[in-house]
């Protein structure tokens, strides 16, 4: 019962925001709260760009899998090692399958996605589901698909999970990230392994893991550690800034 309220509840969000949508003039000029000064504010719409509604697609296949199972979250969080008294930044957030289960280990959480469906569920959620102390720590965070909306040093830790592999500009992207970390700042890239599964998008989309490693090295990413077999379908990577 409580699932299918928060469905609703996306559902009416959702619509409220597109018919509230302005002209494409306005969008143009328009800017968010939360975005960086030199940084123009989210503004595309989602049909316009193929891989967004590729992404947004992916996001909610996964929710319709045994994700836990294969995702093996609790794994991944350890490999973060002690987030009290961290911010923690979670790119492409979705439906806070992340997010959610970080709040319970960090100081804070930014949950950060391109699509403001999802945000709107996570706030749902935080209502519905989470205890004060957990959504205290849990702000909702509106981003571009060039730019995470993080201002320079704002995060201790950044992970994406099941997203990078989307992002057009990839080098001028990790540049971001680093500038974006904290002073020894960790980054962790999750991603679908170059081959076929039977969960994930199709193998040609996928970026190889050798080609990631060799981007962070020359964005100027420190103490790199790869492992492409604690996961079935996935490979993680960490850097420090």
């Amino acid at each position: 019962m409580r699932y299918r309220l928060l469905l609703f509840l996306l559902v009416l969000t959702s619509a409220m925001i597109w018919s509230c949508q302005p002209s494409a003039s306005s969008e143009q000029t328009g800017t968010s709260a939360n975005t960086p000064a030199t940084e123009p504010a989210p503004n595309a719409p989602e049909d316009t760009i193929p891989e967004t509604k590729a992404l947004v697609k992916e996001k909610e296949m996964y929710e319709n899998t045994n994700r836990m199972v294969w995702q093996k979250p609790e794994m991944i969080l350890s490999m973060l090692g002690d987030l009290e008294n961290k911010t923690v930044a979670d790119i492409g957030a979705g439906t806070g399958f992340f997010a959610k289960r970080l709040t319970q280990k960090a100081a804070k959480v930014i949950a950060i996605d391109i699509d403001q469906r999802f945000l709107n569920y996570i706030d749902s959620v935080k209502v519905l589901e989470m205890d004060e102390t957990a959504a205290r720590r849990l702000e909702t965070r509106l981003a571009s698909p060039t730019h995470p909306n993080l201002a320079p040093e704002e995060a201790d830790v950044i992970m994406i999970v099941n997203t990078f592999m989307y992002i057009q500009d990839k080098d001028s992207y990790l540049k971001t990230l680093r500038q974006c970390l904290s002073a020894n700042g960790t980054l962790m890239i999750v991603d679908f392994k170059r081959k076929r599964t039977n969960i994930g998008p199709p193998s040609a989309i996928r970026l190889p893991l050798y080609e990631l490693e060799e981007m962070m090295y020359e964005n100027g990413y420190t103490n790199i550690k790869t492992n492409d077999t604690v996961l079935d379908y996935q490979y993680i990577i960490t850097a420090r800034k």
